[in-house]
């Protein structure tokens, strides 16, 4: 054996041992300082922020707004990966403008950070209708922002004032939705989307067969578009107290068209200045009455003093709405000293999905969850809290049998946040009530399922052919290697065509109309909330609260618990999967928002010969 061998079988391994340590090390550091952190939030729970008296509760747009957030530590981490923004969870904030309304402590609340929103419209009108109804107590309720983006004013428009930097944008110019189309790159590398769907209105496949919007998506999308924003229109010109408790109770108890047309001439005159683009400065926006005032931030500090009930030159105190849910609204867990009857709010956010990716609706685990609610004696009643844009067929259905069987045993109330549509909706019909916003997307009662031919790919551009030995003449059906034959096309169509006659048959049996009325309000088409109540997709307008109420009615409690399901996993289990949350993260901020971008296309080449219950595009309407 030569030295040099010796030599470099010595630095071969010495450096591989190296490599080793600095790796275990790297996730040492890591472990320890999830678990540091982890170890931080957990005790916080115990010695939290003290409320002063006279203090200002403010709530800021800079942090995304989910319905509940997790427990995962890495949360606390992210400041290491320059992002800063931990969520806020919509039952939190609710909890805690609630618990203000009666808490002398809080004077009032200051909506601050209000360039962007991170959420979705139904989302901020659940706590923009929070926000009115604390104005109703007599408290304050004031905005302040540099700029303001279009939801976020939407937003600051609950409060009692509006006030911006001088030299800030208000930036109001309408809804849209844009749409990527991959056809053209598909033909260029030679791969064909074969396409399988019942729904001329289910456009998932679109972006695979054409290079722009069909007539019908176009349609679709300036209906609920035009709904959302009418909605959002006509809110905005409501502001003096009078006016925010009729719309209070309109929106309770009745259409949100009534709202509309009592504020239809403001709507129209402020629509058509957007259209003019008349709102091109701060004066602009002051003159139309948009906002109360142009203030620099230390004038704004003053007037909170004032307001709080402080000496002008005072510094008001003010207190986040997280750290404010732990000191004063505890969330509503299972406790020892807790009323035996309960009601459970069981959240369903994110794909519908056969297997766990992420955090997002796994069907067999919520159906083991709805499973157990129904089995518990002391649950009375449930919310199911729905905010997803559907995903796979069966894991939908799976969901819907176990709705279907709790609703016989107990009553079963739906909330849809910003999105229930699709397998969103197929999951939501079987409820006993069902309240949705004025601006949630439902519907999209439709399914399709979508396989990749990319033989030309392989053959013409790569030189690579395959071949195929098989017991039986389909044994390959729905490989990407070739296309589907006439036979196996229409083998997938009975499927499809199966599945959304049952789709079908659920909502009509749940929502008691015709499946013949159903298919008509079908063929995948897409809903605002205003338009799913005309059409009887749902029962009434309002949002999580109003859900538990209607709950509570039903199940003719008195005395109770609300409990929130899925439990959170303990803090080990998220250690357990944080490495990937971190890796995730770190390609995101590297990518900017390539991600973001195209995750649209990874999740339909997911798709790859699933039949889908799902909306048919990510929509968000900006």
């Amino acid at each position: 054996m030569s030295s040099n061998f010796v030599k470099t079988m010595f630095a071969a391994t010495l450096g591989t041992l190296l490599a080793s340590f600095v790796i275990f090390a790297f996730a040492a550091a890591v472990v320890g300082a999830i678990v540091s952190a982890a170890s931080l939030s957990f005790s916080a729970v115990s010695p939290v922020k003290t409320i002063k008296s006279n203090s200002v509760l403010t709530l800021s747009l800079s942090h995304p707004i989910v319905d509940r957030v997790s427990n995962n530590p890495i949360s606390l981490l992210q400041s290491l990966f320059g992002d800063g923004e931990s969520a806020l969870g919509l039952n939190d904030i609710l909890r805690s403008i609630e618990s203000a309304k009666t808490d002398s402590r809080i004077e009032g609340i200051l909506l601050t950070d209000m360039r962007g929103a991170a959420t979705g419209i139904a989302t901020l009108t659940e706590i923009r209708n929070a926000l009115l109804d604390f104005r109703l107590t007599g408290k304050f309720v004031v905005s302040y922002s540099d700029s303001y983006g279009q939801k976020p004013y939407y937003l600051a428009s609950a409060a009692d004032k509006i006030y911006m930097n001088p030299e800030g944008l208000l930036d109001l110019h309408g809804l849209g939705a844009s749409i990527m189309f991959y056809k053209g790159a598909l033909d260029k590398l030679g791969v064909e989307a074969q396409v399988v769907r019942h729904g001329k209105f289910k456009s998932a496949v679109e972006p695979f067969m054409y290079s722009k919007m069909s007539e019908e998506n176009r349609a679709q999308i300036r209906s609920y578009a035009g709904s959302i924003w009418q909605t959002m229109l006509s809110d905005i010109a409501v502001r003096n107290r009078m006016e925010v408790a009729a719309l209070l109770n309109r929106q309770k108890f009745a259409d949100a068209d009534d709202t509309a047309a009592q504020s239809q001439t403001e709507a129209a005159k402020l629509n058509d200045a957007i259209n003019r683009l008349q709102l091109n400065d701060a004066e602009a926006a002051l003159s139309l009455n948009l906002l109360d005032g142009l203030r620099q931030r230390s004038e704004l500090l003053s007037e909170l003093a004032v307001l709080s009930r402080l000496q002008e030159d005072s510094k008001p105190s003010l207190i986040g709405i997280d750290a404010y849910c732990r000191a004063a609204a505890p969330q509503n867990v299972l406790a020892s000293n807790a009323a035996k009857q309960k009601v459970a709010v069981v959240y369903a956010e994110g794909e519908i999905l056969d297997e766990s990716r992420d955090e997002n609706i796994v069907g067999k685990a919520l159906a083991a969850e709805l499973r157990a609610v129904r089995h518990d004696p002391s649950v009375k009643a449930v919310v199911l809290r729905v905010n997803t844009p559907g995903g796979s067929a069966m894991a939908s259905e799976l969901i819907w049998h176990e709705m279907s069987l709790l609703k016989e045993a107990k009553p079963l109330v739906v909330s849809m946040g910003d999105v229930a549509a699709s397998g969103g909706y197929y999951i939501a019909c079987p409820a006993s009530y069902i309240f949705a916003s004025p601006t949630t997307i439902t519907g999209s009662i439709g399914v399709f399922g979508v396989l990749f031919n990319a033989k030309q790919l392989f053959n013409s551009k790569l030189g690579l052919t395959v071949d195929v030995a098989a017991t039986n003449d389909h044994a390959d059906m729905g490989s990407i290697y070739r296309p589907l034959s006439k036979p196996e096309h229409d083998f997938l169509l009975h499927h499809v065509e199966r599945t959304y006659a049952t789709f079908v048959q659920h909502v009509a049996d749940g929502r008691q109309m015709p499946a013949q009325e159903v298919d008509n309000i079908g063929e995948g088409r897409v809903w605002s909330g205003v338009d799913a109540k005309r059409l009887n997709l749902i029962d009434e307008l309002g949002g999580l609260n109003e859900a538990i109420g209607k709950a509570v009615l039903l199940a003719n409690l008195d005395d109770y618990t609300v409990i929130e399901l899925p439990r959170r996993k303990d803090t080990f289990a998220f250690l357990l999967e944080s490495f990937g949350l971190v890796a995730a993260k770190l390609a995101k901020k590297s990518t900017g928002n390539i991600l973001e971008d195209y995750e649209p296309l990874a999740n339909l080449l997911r798709m790859h010969g699933k039949v889908q219950a799902r909306l048919p595009y990510d929509v968000s309407v900006e």
